[in-house]
């Protein structure tokens, strides 16, 4: 459909602010109000990379409930902005040179404007031979040539999981590959694009679909909205220890022995007064359930340098 004489937003926002309700819609009034619809919305690309993962991250994210990740990828879910998933290996229907080539043209078109999704750690060792998404003339294209091509070109990248935060279980010794978070690769290889961490194994739905928003109404956080580590505080910024359920049994001095007894988890490994997360008020699995809720200690998997870190972790630290 052409439009010979569009609307401006601002005569549009007028028009809707002083339009009754009963209008009568002429034919000459709908095309000029669906072109101010399309112009007044905003799309943002997302090509979403998986490296050395396990996938987690993904099924964790589909899987969040308020909003669907329909409604997140196909729907309207922050006013005025429109996702667009470009690409996602385990997502789309494509495979193969196909798939791959959806995601070269996808940073072609969208240069500068589109988010890069990173799930997975980034294999280094040797120019990255540890690791490849198809292939260019016969060889294989490694997930480091991958990161140098989009990361350059993006407006933002944003580190899902804590394998693509800071390595994670890849990178735990010996680490052979060498893999390494994306922020930590993007220093070493003078790339320039920012990069928010949403550090989880696997990571929040919530925490990914808030900094989405986050970033896409009110663009990328200041140096006061994140901690040291690259992550929102709105959802780094306390320990799970400050909010546990188990809190009271610590401060009474009380600390089970074994799986099952009642009383704080800190004697049987649990590392949450070292571990920024929100989990025991943003609960997991719709809501229901975190770790410490169901007698598990907290792993720390937030954290820079897990597992290393943290292990062994099932013992105090």
């Amino acid at each position: 459909m052409s439009i010979k004489n569009p609307i401006s937003r601002r005569e549009f926002m007028r028009w809707a602010m002083v339009t009754p309700a009963a209008i009568t819609f002429t034919d000459q009034f709908l095309p000029k109000l669906a072109y101010a619809l399309q112009e007044a919305t905003k799309e943002y690309p997302i090509i979403w990379l998986q490296t050395s993962t396990c996938s987690g991250c993904s099924i964790s994210v589909i899987n969040t409930i308020h909003p669907s990740i329909k409604n997140v990828l196909l729907e309207q879910v922050i006013p005025g902005h429109q996702l667009i998933l470009t690409y996602h290996g385990t997502l789309m229907a494509a495979t193969g040179s196909l798939a791959v080539e959806t995601a070269r043209e996808s940073a072609i078109k969208y240069q500068g404007k589109y988010v890069l999704v990173v799930e997975g750690a980034i294999p280094t060792k040797d120019n990255g031979i540890y690791g490849s998404i198809g292939e260019n003339d016969h060889q294989p294209i490694t997930m480091l040539e991958w990161i140098d091509f989009l990361g350059k070109n993006a407006m933002a990248t944003l580190s899902v999981g804590t394998c693509a935060a800071y390595g994670g279980l890849p990178s735990a010794e010996p680490n052979p590959s060498g893999s390494k978070g994306i922020a930590e690769v993007y220093q070493a290889r003078n790339i320039t694009t920012p990069v928010i961490n949403i550090p989880g194994c696997p990571c929040h739905p919530d925490w990914f679909i808030g900094t989405v928003a986050k970033v896409l109404l009110y663009g990328l956080p200041g140096p006061n909205e994140i901690d040291e580590q690259g992550r929102l505080k709105l959802f780094y910024g306390r320990s799970i220890h400050s909010r546990c359920i188990k809190r009271d049994y610590y401060e009474d001095g009380v600390f089970a022995e074994k799986f099952g007894d009642e009383g704080c988890l800190l004697e049987l490994g649990c590392k949450g007064p070292l571990t920024n997360a929100d989990c025991p008020v943003r609960l997991w699995n719709g809501k229901a359930n975190c770790c410490i809720n169901v007698g598990a200690p907290c792993i720390g998997c937030t954290e820079k340098g897990f597992p290393d870190a943290h292990s062994p972790i099932f013992e105090r630290r």
